[in-house]
């Protein structure tokens, strides 16, 4: 079986190269430029829980050491506080990292797993499909012929997969514009980030924006100024301007002491791709959607993107194609990423717009504060993880189903759970593997050694129906899990969203819960002839292609 084709080596692509790899199956990353980072201070993002969490464990590096876990959040509008969070140690927190560094730890693990190909200077300029596979031409020193099994366009917002398979992608241009200084100065609330809406030292109006201050490792810190609608250049010394009143206004200093590291300026767009998959070609990350405004994070969903997909592909291509599941990679990510900027979209014109009633409105002000935190903190419709509750791969109604603490669509609670060689884990670490994960909740099964439960009350019974399972599933054992009654089933997804939750074993709702959660029933296995047959068809147009490209070099 050919590799999958990874089109850009920015951090979407180098996330589903390491998916893809932690469950078996090879890709090529093409990537246009040299294979290495510029270092940009300035150009940062912000990761929150379940996305650190799913580079934690593909990369094995703690991302807290390359970047800083908020302690606390403070939000301020003029003089007024208006919100402040702090942060417990064992609390989860947004993590804020330089993107050139994340991206540094991403190729560092691939660069150590041997099922990914990186080929750097590789432009691509054109792709072919037929039954069996995909056709990547590129360009430049490495330009060749690629062929693989599908084709990923990873490529950003400009994608040159997108335009080749003539997808749409509207939405609007310029919805925010920041000007970005990344600078090592002190503040006084060490470690913790804040928002800070019509700044006193600024004019009222719609000029008067907002500024925010992300923490950054060494005493270094990002800051954003919220600017007017337009197009008006922001020179070197509006931006020293801005820096030196916004330091002076928070500190007080009459010659606030700093290091300017780095500038930009930051344009936020809300585009979304009118299709993510075109036969045997997908996109994802910017190359399907762009969007960030008030406080949200694109690179977030970028990676929920390559998470979801990335079992998918790995279904596929170890059982042979199911494109139910396949084609449920658009339906669950477009559906969520139209949702986050539907209430973005929503929000502007009233947390952004001047004059009216709503300025004078009592507690208006506040709830536009509660709007602005949840985008920054990855909560609510703005910024949190999302459920695929309408998911074209959830079981229909079962008759043991159960509701517990986690809806059925949304990420599981991270428990500690004993593995099958008895060892104890944390959820989060058996997700991503390709199988299909079945919790039993046993109270009391932790301080008992597993070979004295194993074959005792209702393992036997619920081992044997995880074996019939219809795709492959690693049985585990929790003591608690929140609102789950002793003796449940929970069924999860390789990327960690619950299917259901049964009372007690039940074979047959198991089964069909499986079933569903990979598009339904596997398809009938090819024959030796039809093997032979599609293995020729992909010799012949991998000679084609060998003949074609030793006459262009003629």
């Amino acid at each position: 079986m050919d590799p999958v084709i990874i089109v850009g080596a920015g951090p979407v692509g180098l996330t589903l190269a390491l998916a893809l790899a932690r469950q078996q199956v090879p890709s090529i990353v093409l990537d246009e430029g040299a294979g290495k980072e510029e270092p940009r201070p300035a150009r940062t993002v912000v990761l929150h829980e379940d996305t650190a969490a799913l580079l934690e464990r593909l990369t094995g590096a703690a991302l807290a050491e390359h970047g800083v876990r908020w302690a606390g959040w403070r939000s301020v509008r003029r003089k007024q506080v208006m919100k402040e969070i702090t942060f417990a140690a064992s609390e989860p927190a947004p993590l804020h990292i330089a993107q050139h560094v994340l991206t540094g730890l991403l190729r560092g693990a691939i660069a150590a797993e041997p099922l990914v190909r990186t080929s750097v200077d590789s432009r691509l300029d054109a792709i072919e499909q037929e039954r069996s596979g995909v056709t990547a031409r590129t360009r430049g020193p490495q330009g060749t012929w690629w062929r693989g099994s599908y084709l990923v366009g990873c490529d950003g917002a400009r994608s040159t997969v997108r335009k080749l398979q003539d997808i749409r992608f509207p939405g609007r241009t310029a919805v925010e514009r920041h000007a970005v200084a990344a600078l090592r100065t002190e503040f006084p609330w060490e470690g913790h980030a804040l928002l800070h809406r019509m700044p006193p030292w600024r004019s009222s109006g719609p000029s008067a924006g907002e500024v925010t201050a992300r923490p950054l490792p060494d005493g270094v810190w990002r800051l954003d100024w919220l600017l007017p609608p337009g197009k008006d250049l922001v020179t070197p010394e509006i931006l020293l301007a801005r820096i030196h009143e916004t330091l002076t206004g928070w500190t007080g200093s009459t010659a606030p002491v700093y290091e300017l590291l780095d500038t930009g300026v930051h344009t936020v767009h809300h585009r979304l791709a009118r299709r993510w998959r075109a036969g045997r070609v997908f996109v994802a990350g910017d190359a399907a959607h762009l969007l960030g405004a008030l406080g949200t994070q694109g690179l977030d969903e970028g990676l929920r993107d390559a998470d979801n997909l990335a079992w998918k592909l790995a279904t596929a291509w170890h059982h042979g194609p199911h494109e139910a599941l396949l084609d449920s990679y658009q339906t669950e990510r477009r559906a969520q990423v139209s949702a986050r900027l539907r209430a973005a979209d929503q929000a502007l014109p009233v947390l952004r717009g001047g004059g009216g009633l709503r300025h004078i409105v009592p507690g208006s002000a506040r709830n536009h504060d509660a709007l602005l935190t949840d985008g920054h903190l990855g909560r609510g419709p703005l910024g949190g993880s999302g459920t695929y509750a309408d998911s074209p791969l959830a079981p229909r109604r079962l008759e043991g189903e159960i509701p517990v603490g986690t809806p059925p669509g949304a990420p599981v609670t991270d428990v500690r759970v004993t593995a099958e060689d008895g060892s104890f884990v944390q959820l989060r670490d058996r997700l991503g593997r390709g199988a299909l994960l079945v919790v039993l909740i046993a109270p009391g099964t932790g301080v008992w050694d597993r070979r004295h439960w194993m074959s005792a009350g209702v393992m036997p019974r619920l081992a044997a129906a995880v074996t019939a399972l219809p795709h492959p599933a690693e049985l585990l054992v929790a003591e608690t899990y929140p609102g789950a009654p002793a003796h449940s089933v929970l069924l999860v997804r390789p990327d960690g969203h619950l299917v259901c939750a049964l009372s007690g074993v039940r074979p047959a709702d198991l089964y069909a819960a499986a079933e569903a959660t990979v598009g339904g029933a596997a398809p009938a296995r090819e024959t030796q002839r039809q093997q032979e047959e599609r293995e020729r068809e992909g010799d012949g147009q991998k000679e084609k292609k060998a003949a074609e490209a030793g006459s262009g070099a003629r």
